[in-house]
């Protein structure tokens, strides 16, 4: 058995593999034997068809499989001996002439897919912008605020004025409407209703036109449950509310029986404090989409200042021999471009963690998988010892799936951080809505 390597270009090559008779003779008779000795065929007993029937019947589909196996092993071996650097996987070259499976001799050409040589280049980086989003002051003291009225209390009152919350029975039968939800005066712009729902008390039932009633529509939206479709039919209709509840909210007092009720006791002991750990607690809140915005940035830019050729007829070959559903050379090459930059971004992602040895470990991949896992539980109350958390990670990291996404979940925090040490990016300090606006372009 020989092999043979042909370059055709920087990012293409070919694979010739010759497989001699006497490399899979002994195995292929060897199974025929086998198969002599339990097949059953009518009209012979268990162990006594002839040979010459045997390999009639069975000798050609043996030694195709023989050869597979040979070719599959020899090429992955020569792969990694050769240590070549691959896209996709070799493809079968197609033969003009049928194979004779009878050949002394049988050759097999597998066409190669080369990754491209090239470099990464982060100070290219430096036109980057990494957002750090600064709560404001006001934003702290709205938050302050609902801290104060969700530890406040409620007191049932007769009449609503400004600030105080009634709840009330939504009902509407065009569209469907049926939902008990919370309102203010804020809530509402028709100054004829608020007046007018100044003298209802609890118990009352009183129906308006919904044209021009709410402030905000998007928000009068979720206050009601409704979708757009139904919502365009209430427009034109009355809206019917029974009075259920008025309640004014006492606000929470800023002392130290709210603080330690909002964290550690003896953490925070001034309202400076509070503000100080709502602040932390904003910011992180934030990171995500800061992080999120960040790679998104890095990647389009490195993809689009890392320049190199792809073989790109080879490629798409390779997606057409790996579709689920039977692919044209046209589909075949649409789906290459919706992938091209993705197929960048991974080579130039792979070269990277190569040359500053970010691989993950297993050790790490569970440490990780352990922070998920109790991250999440402690949002449910839940606080596992260490022998919970090793059964409940190993049972999350046998499903293979799972394993994959967390697998690629740790590689993009590695790689960021990575980015955030290494580059040279432009560090912007801004308010969360110039943030959306810079970021996203809306206001």
């Amino acid at each position: 058995m020989n092999i043979s390597r042909t370059d055709i270009d920087a990012l293409n090559a070919e694979v010739t593999i010759q497989i001699d008779r006497s490399d899979f003779e002994t195995q292929v008779n060897s199974i025929l034997q086998d198969y002599k000795k339990n097949v059953n065929l009518p009209g012979f007993r268990k162990g006594h068809v002839p040979m010459g029937m045997i390999k009639k019947r069975y000798e050609m589909a043996v030694i195709a499989e023989e050869v597979n196996k040979l070719l599959r092993d020899k090429l992955d071996s020569y792969l990694k001996e050769e240590k070549i650097d691959l896209l996709g996987y070799p493809l079968p070259k197609e033969s003009e002439t049928p194979m004779d499976w009878t050949a002394n001799s049988m050759d097999f050409a597998f066409e190669l897919g080369l990754a491209p040589k090239f470099e990464v280049k982060l100070d290219s980086l430096k036109k980057v912008t990494q957002y750090e989003i600064e709560p404001d002051t006001k934003m702290i003291n709205e938050q302050v605020d609902y801290i104060r009225k969700q530890y406040g209390k409620l007191i049932s009152q007769k009449y609503p004025e400004k600030g105080f919350e009634i709840t009330a029975q939504f009902r509407n039968e065009l569209a469907e409407l049926e939902k008990i939800s919370m309102i203010t005066f804020e809530n509402l712009k028709s100054k004829k209703v608020i007046e007018d729902l100044k003298t209802q008390t609890i118990g009352a039932v009183v129906s308006y036109p919904v044209k021009g009633l709410f402030s905000d529509e998007d928000q009068a939206k979720r206050l009601l449950g409704l979708d757009d479709q139904k919502w365009d039919l209430l427009k034109k209709e009355d809206l019917t509310l029974e009075v259920k509840e008025i309640n004014k909210r006492e606000l929470a007092a800023l002392d130290q029986t709210l603080f330690d009720k909002l964290y550690e006791p003896g953490t925070v002991t001034s309202e400076a404090e509070l503000k100080t750990k709502i602040k932390e607690g904003l910011k992180k809140q934030f990171e995500p989409q800061t992080e999120q915005k960040l790679l998104n940035d890095i990647t389009e830019y490195l993809v689009d200042k890392t320049k190199f050729d792809l073989p790109k007829t080879f490629l798409q070959k390779w997606i057409q021999s790996n579709a689920k559903e039977e692919m044209n050379d046209e589909q075949a090459k649409e789906e290459y471009q919706r992938s091209e930059k993705g197929i960048r971004y991974q080579l130039i992602e792979s070269q990277l963690v190569k040359e500053n040895k970010l691989d993950m470990t297993f050790d790490e991949l569970k440490a990780f998988t352990g922070n998920l896992v109790r991250n999440q539980m402690l949002q449910y109350g839940q606080q596992p010892d260490e022998q919970q958390m090793e059964g409940i990670i190993s049972n999350v990291l046998s499903n293979q799936e799972e394993t994959r996404r967390i697998s690629e979940q740790l590689m993009s925090n590695k790689i960021l951080t990575f980015f955030k040490e290494k580059a040279p990016l432009k560090v912007k300090k801004v308010g969360f809505d110039v943030f959306v606006k810079e970021a996203y372009g809306k206001a």
